[in-house]
């Protein structure tokens, strides 16, 4: 599957004419010319040059010195760009999709992380992917080359939402695989316990990575439309399910639901990281121009 197919001709074309919006979010980095948050040599090994009067000691590759007798300098080539971590939710409660919008939350969260690495690969960030439910079921280190888009959308074609949400389990497991700081963008419901949640986002931003939360929902979870009787399903555990009287229930889940809105907003603020509500009835090239526009008047 590729990004042709994930995305139309008209959203491709509307998202590349973005600006990239790390800018906003990475604090150092620039749109097409980032600069880079390490300081010195970089860990990507280039190549060996004979060594020139002037050169640094300390570029100097004792190794092949006692190998060879010849003295070489090991040049690095600078790493400037972005490094991205897409964090994508496959967990059952992302298979939802209400009367109003026939997308479900899954394939409208598949569809904006190809359309945030395909602009991020064109203006030459490394941007990698990795899908979860209750632990992670694919990975794939960030990378910059074009090719790369199509590994990318293989990955989020493949999976199918199921099973539980295991959001601080996740997190605390990736960090393990995340070296080099960056940006990491969760795309999820954010249907978790909002405390452990932020505690989880927190080591990231302990170790100094920018993290950014998109969080898609389907706009029957903003209002409730239900009424009468109604059977809700479990669509995280197999065989759960409750038959309930809608009406009754209408007040109670709206009122939990600001709480847990508010939770998650405060948390995101208090750890300085964007979060950014977006439902399946909203275009997602809109979603990432009203983000922005966001971000530009804050700035």
């Amino acid at each position: 599957m590729s990004i042709h197919e994930l995305l139309s001709a008209g959203q491709r074309d509307r998202i590349q004419g973005l600006e990239l919006f790390a800018r906003q979010v990475v604090e150092g980095f620039c749109s097409g010319q980032h600069r880079s948050p390490h300081k010195g040599y970089s860990v990507e090994f280039k190549e060996h040059r004979p060594y020139v009067r002037g050169d640094e000691i300390r570029s100097i590759d004792w190794k092949v010195f006692g190998k060879t007798d010849r003295i070489y300098i090991r040049e690095f080539e600078e790493e400037t760009n972005l490094k991205a971590t897409l964090i994508v939710d496959s967990s059952g409660s992302m298979a939802y999709a209400g009367q109003r919008v026939a997308t479900t939350k899954h394939h409208y969260a598949t569809q904006l992380a190809a359309a945030l690495a395909y602009l991020m690969v064109g203006q030459q960030d490394g941007v990698g992917v990795a899908t979860f439910d209750t632990q992670v079921r694919d990975f794939l280190p960030a990378r910059s080359r074009m090719s790369h888009l199509q590994a990318i959308c293989s990955v989020l074609q493949k999976r199918s939402p199921g099973g539980e949400t295991e959001l601080s389990h996740v997190l605390g497991g990736l960090a393990k695989k995340l070296h080099r700081r960056g940006l990491l963008i969760l795309i999820s419901d954010c249907f978790a316990d909002v405390p452990t949640l932020i505690r989880a986002l927190t080591h990231f931003r302990r170790a100094k990575h920018e993290v950014l939360v998109f969080q898609v929902l389907d706009p029957d979870e903003l209002d409730f439309p239900f009424s009468g009787r109604i059977r809700f399903r479990n669509l995280e555990l197999a065989d759960d399910h409750e038959e309930v009287d809608a009406a009754a229930l209408a007040e109670a889940y709206r009122k939990n639901f600001r709480e847990h809105q508010r939770q998650l907003r405060d948390g995101c603020g208090r750890c300085r990281i964007d979060h950014v509500l977006m439902t399946t009835d909203m275009p997602v090239a809109d979603g990432l121009a009203s983000y922005l526009a966001t971000r530009r008047r804050l700035a």
